[in-house]
């Protein structure tokens, strides 16, 4: 693969998101985490690396020299899957610090026997993707969680309104294959951000017997990347769990800032109301903390502004 290097020069980080569902030995995780994490501590790149028996799965920032470097470890690994890998730039860190985690999933939907790794659905390109969203046929369904989804998806879209990806195969049990035995779609079509939590739920619901199962490669990032505007089926922003919040088409940084007491996105509109105190509550959680975490809540974003001032 090679890796590209043209951005624009305002843009002076690199992001990388990836993943890859191959079988992993205890010495390969072991091997990986040490390879990783001395990439990462010498160039400073910052994020999140999960390492499981299923594959690995992360984001991470930094300068393009040192993402290459860690990026190439995974490439070159002598491993049977190959790594689905989305760059994009931003001009300041995306995240505050690094951690690389051994997990017994990359992605966590705790059931037992759902493998990714030989059992899948049939890849949808980005191209071909608004022929699914277009076709009454056709079944398609956002994986995220509902308040990802809040901010932003593909137009016509099925809502499970899942508070993380746990709760995904109750969903299924109770709604989906009901529905599925019901009216009987032509095909179900899947997608969530990056395509890995949509990978795996194409491997679960073959596994409870469903078939014709499809999902977005790459993602609504690859779609955002891919697919010209004036073509776009998507509507809203792409939540992305970094410092940018949210994404726009050609994977530009959106409007949306996170509320760092509850963790939620907010827009501009949210902002503006006079529950939301910057870094201290929102809208979603004024009724949620004490008067002693609103206290440490905002010395802790004063002592957040002093370090921005002083950069």
């Amino acid at each position: 693969m090679k890796i590209i290097n043209d951005h624009p020069e305002s843009q002076r980080y690199k992001v990388a998101a990836f993943y890859c569902f191959i079988p992993l030995r205890d010495d390969d995780i072991k091997s990986l985490k040490g390879k990783l994490s001395d990439i990462a501590n010498e160039g400073l790149i910052k994020g999140t690396i999960l390492l499981a028996p299923e594959g690995f799965n992360g984001t991470i920032c930094g300068q393009p020299d040192y993402i290459d470097r860690l990026i190439n470890v995974l490439i070159e690994g002598d491993y049977e899957g190959f790594p689905e890998i989305k760059y994009s730039w931003t001009r300041v860190q995306a995240f505050r610090r690094f951690k690389i985690k051994i997990k017994h999933e990359i992605v966590t939907m705790g059931v037992m026997g759902v493998s990714p790794n030989s059992l899948v659905g049939a890849y949808v390109k980005p191209d071909n993707w608004n022929d699914y969203l277009s076709d009454p046929e056709t079944m398609v369904i956002d994986t995220r969680n509902k308040y990802e989804i809040g901010i932003g998806t593909f137009r016509g879209a099925i809502n499970p309104y899942t508070d993380n990806f746990r709760q995904f195969p109750l969903w299924v049990k109770s709604f989906l294959r009901p529905f599925v035995e019901k009216n009987k779609p032509k095909r179900i079509a899947m997608f969530c951000t990056g395509g890995i939590r949509c990978e795996k739920a194409t491997s679960y619901l073959i596994q409870e017997g469903l078939d014709s199962v499809h999902h977005l490669h790459g993602g609504i990032l690859r779609y955002l990347e891919e697919v010209p505007e004036e073509e776009s089926l998507w509507q809203g922003e792409c939540f992305v769990f970094d410092q940018r919040v949210s994404l726009t088409h050609g994977l530009g940084i959106g409007n949306y800032s996170l509320c760092y007491a509850c963790g939620m996105p907010l827009s501009v509109e949210d902002r503006k109301s006079h529950s939301y105190i910057k870094g201290v509550q929102c809208g979603h959680c004024i009724n949620t903390y004490s008067v002693q975490d609103r206290e440490r809540f905002s010395e802790r974003q004063t002592q957040y502004d002093k370090l921005l001032d002083n950069k």
